[in-house]
């Protein structure tokens, strides 16, 4: 499922200007899973691969106005797409790797993360420098505005039992870079995953 920058940059690339136009009705997951979340008002949470923004305005209703949101991504096109749709009012973006953010140990509350993990060239280290950007007891939120099924299916794919994202599978790799995991949710509308970063 992993691939490198390059090829991350260069398929998101190609599909950032029609991304939030292919899939139109993804807003309300995107809402109902912030609001899962928990996050609170004054927090600091990091959207994590972003691509456009599609999470940052409930974000930023979550946190109010004296929360920070920041969003992160890897590819140009999508902070471009996010730019023009507006979502910047809601929070900076930032071109960067989620593998090396330019943050300080323990300064978020939380990290959202769409659709991230199957891209992410080192899941451990990805998910352990994740870690390092939040304090203990802060969040993470795994989310795909569909379950594994439907996204297995819509890419003309048998899910296997080495899926990552498979609760076998997702809860050790957390454990193992530095969270706990708090609920997993696998639906056909909604893959949702929320895990403590451990004191």
């Amino acid at each position: 499922m992993s691939e490198d920058r390059t090829h991350v940059q260069e398929f998101f690339g190609a599909r950032a200007a029609d991304w939030d136009r292919k899939f139109p009705g993804d807003g309300p997951a995107f809402t109902t899973a912030v609001t899962e979340f928990g996050l609170r008002p004054g927090d600091r949470v990091l959207d994590a691969g972003c691509g456009t923004g599609r999470a940052m305005t409930a974000l930023r209703t979550a946190v109010g106005p004296g929360g920070t949101v920041l969003g992160v991504d890897l590819t140009p096109q999508m902070l471009a797409a996010a730019r023009r749709a507006g979502r910047d009012a809601e929070g900076a973006l930032l071109l960067t790797d989620v593998a090396r953010l330019p943050l300080r140990d323990g300064v978020l509350d939380a990290v959202f993360a769409a659709g991230l993990i199957a891209h992410l060239p080192d899941p451990g280290a990805n998910l352990r420098e994740l870690a390092r950007v939040v304090r203990p007891g802060g969040g993470l939120a795994l989310f795909h505005p569909i379950g594994r099924a439907a996204l297995a299916a819509r890419h003309g794919r048998e899910l296997t039992p080495q899926d990552m994202r498979a609760e076998h599978n997702l809860g050790p790799l957390l454990s193992g870079s530095g969270w706990d995991m708090a609920s997993y949710a696998d639906d056909d509308d909604r893959f949702l995953v929320l895990a403590v970063r451990r004191a």
